[in-house]
């Protein structure tokens, strides 16, 4: 692994809006089917207002991925796109531009495709390992725990005509009664199952700068971490609003406690850290909201009403 690997960043429009049902900070409402793949809306306007009433629109960076189901003469094809709250199962398929599915992949960071599930609100994040079938169809276990609107990255690079890496979205809902979750707080340290997880270095609209992350027990640096998807960590981080993709590979270095990336945020804006590290043979992830650019904290959407039902728990899940 090279030191001071950037962002794996792909190229992508800026999509504008997405239906009321989806916007982030909308009414309480139910949630049906999703929109069709491939009917995003066209690109924003500079200076156009995107989660929270920040700017998203400038493009300071490199273009950002995953906002178009389409890219490259591939199509991501949710066969699920709407799934019951609760365990499930995912099944999709790549096409290509003939409308064939993909069989043949390029293996990166050990994996043929890394898909991703987040809600539109940021507040529950599942990393999945899906099995593809001999037809290119693939399929994956998933628990999303509350109705709302969902997206589903898959990012990948075909094996056929030496294509680039690409991350297509799509839009997957979970039907029923259902609000936004407030953003979380912005905040440099994050806990999960007992480990601590500090945060450190700042992300900048269009330049490169280092995340260092420490992992800690019970007060303890954590000097062990094991590899995971063939590094000591995986990061993922996701732009409020348009939840535009930024898929962070790590720089070289030990087993921990540190943990560093190079990233370049594609916009100012509100985003959302994954971080993704196993120790002692479990994989857990820590979250964090930061802030790209201005200089201000993010804006809390209003809580979600009693009758929206259950609020949307945080966690991050593996399934292999």
């Amino acid at each position: 692994m090279n030191t001071g690997v950037k962002i794996t960043v792909f190229a992508a429009a800026l999509a504008a809006t997405f239906g009321t049902a989806y916007g982030v900070g909308a009414g309480v409402g139910p949630v049906g089917a999703p929109a069709h793949g491939g009917r995003h809306a066209a690109q924003a306007p500079a200076g156009s207002a995107g989660h929270g009433g920040h700017d998203q629109a400038a493009a300071q960076g490199p273009a950002a991925g995953g906002l178009q189901v389409s890219e490259g003469g591939y199509t991501l094809t949710l066969d699920t796109p709407q799934v019951a709250a609760g365990q499930g199962e995912l099944r999709f398929s790549v096409k290509d531009a003939q409308g064939r599915k993909v069989t043949a992949y390029k293996t990166e960071h050990g994996k043929e495709l890394h898909f991703i599930v987040a809600s539109r609100d940021l507040t529950v994040y599942r990393h999945l390992h899906p099995v593809r079938a001999g037809d290119g169809t693939w399929s994956a276990p998933v628990d999303l725990p509350a109705p709302g609107a969902y997206k589903a990255f898959a990012d990948f690079a075909p094996a056929a005509g030496g294509a680039k890496n690409v991350t297509l979205g799509a839009d997957l809902s979970v039907p029923g009664a259902y609000a936004p979750n407030p953003m979380p707080p912005a905040a440099r340290t994050a806990e999960v199952d007992g480990y601590q997880v500090a945060l450190g270095g700042t992300l900048e609209p269009g330049k490169a700068g280092e995340l260092k992350l420490t992992v800690s027990k019970d007060g303890k640096p954590v000097t062990d971490l094991e590899p995971y998807l063939g590094a000591y960590g995986h990061l993922v981080a996701l732009r409020a609003g348009d939840l535009a993709y930024l898929h962070v590979h790590p720089n070289e270095g030990g087993p921990g406690p540190d943990v560093s990336f190079t990233a370049t945020a594609p916009s100012a804006g509100t985003y959302r850290l994954f971080l993704d590290f196993q120790h002692q043979g479990t994989v857990r992830t820590a979250a964090f909201t930061v802030t790209a650019g201005g200089g201000a904290e993010p804006v809390a959407e209003p809580a979600a009403s009693p009758a929206a039902g259950a609020a949307v728990e945080e966690s991050g899940e593996h399934s292999h």
